[in-house]
């Protein structure tokens, strides 16, 4: 079994590595790949389920095939990916889990379905603790609470979306005169690109007095400052990027 190397990780605020049998029970996982019994039908495969989870609550399985408008005598082969994604969510919803992991589940899903599971899970959670692990950035921002940068193996932050995006901006400064000697840049701007005229620059932690002051103190008086907002998929471009380049 793969060991740490270094850290921890605590669910429900144990070891990770020490989870008793009836902790698993409060845990729901749904990924990408994710393995189901092809010659189960829909029903059968969710009356399987039910054996291993003291928690299974029969009317809400029965509920979640209606909602995902889930075929109950269909074998699961022949149901689309969208469509194995949604028996493989409703299975993990019916015992009413403490925690939802969900690994890159919105890879080769059309936008409707996306969205359905999306909403599926927000309406059903009730409560639980939802982690997901996903490149498609869009989708994550659109309902997100909190965001975890992981960066080979180490998780660079932690924090909630609305202070995350509050705090990165681009900037684009239009100088007034050229610039005459080389820039000794503040350490929060990523990504600084300058021309004799113009300077960009992602300021990492923005705040609207201080980083107008820092602009000015560096270059005079700018002839134009301008601030952008950023969508979470550029400020993730943007950490890669920076980290490629301190490699």
């Amino acid at each position: 079994a793969w060991q740490p190397t270094e850290g921890m990780a605590e669910v429900f605020g144990r070891d990770s590595r020490r989870l008793s049998p009836r902790d698993f029970t409060q845990i729901g996982y749904v990924s990408e790949n994710q393995r189901m019994p092809g010659w189960m039908t829909v029903e059968y495969f969710m009356e399987y389920l039910k054996a291993f989870y003291p928690d299974w609550d029969v009317a809400r399985a029965r509920e979640l095939l209606r909602q995902f408008e889930l075929p109950p005598d269909r074998k699961i082969r022949h149901l689309s990916h969208g469509m194995r994604m949604k028996a493989a969510l409703a299975s993990s919803l019916a015992y009413r889990p403490r925690l939802i992991v969900l690994d890159e589940p919105f890879t080769g899903l059309d936008a409707l379905v996306r969205d359905e599971l999306i909403e599926g899970v927000l309406e059903c959670a009730e409560g639980a603790t939802i982690l997901i692990s996903s490149h498609d950035l869009s989708e994550v921002e659109s309902f997100a609470s909190h965001i975890g940068y992981l960066d080979h193996g180490h998780l660079q932050f932690s924090e909630e979306m609305t202070s995350l995006v509050d705090r990165f901006r681009e900037i684009e400064v239009t100088l007034a005169d050229p610039l005459q000697s080389p820039i000794s840049w503040p350490a929060a701007w990523l990504n600084t690109e300058q021309s004799t005229a113009v300077v960009r620059f992602v300021d990492t932690q923005f705040d609207q007095e201080r980083t107008i002051a820092e602009v000015h103190r560096l270059f005079g008086n700018a002839h134009q400052i301008s601030v952008n907002p950023m969508p979470l998929r550029a400020i993730f471009v943007t950490l890669a990027k920076a980290g490629r380049k301190a490699a």
